[in-house]
């Protein structure tokens, strides 16, 4: 028997999980601020460049709940 290697079809916690990077850059008034500053860096660059990695957590977890195990992805 062939395992079924199809992926599901999102769901909305599947999209609430990927709209919140997108969320969390797109708000620019809520952290267009210089302080809190972090070594040197304004909040509003620190606050894009840690988004970047969360943002490939994010879609690792969506992931690993919509690809199925063993597909070969």
């Amino acid at each position: 028997m062939k395992p079924n290697l199809n992926p599901r079809k999102l769901g909305l916690l599947q999209v609430i999980l990927l709209a919140i990077p997108c969320i969390a850059v797109l708000v620019v008034p809520y952290y267009n601020t210089l302080e809190p500053s972090l070594f040197g860096i304004p909040f509003f660059y620190w606050w894009q460049l840690v988004w970047v990695p969360l943002s490939g957590v994010f879609i690792a977890i969506v992931y690993k709940m919509v690809v199925p195990p063993g597909s070969g992805d």
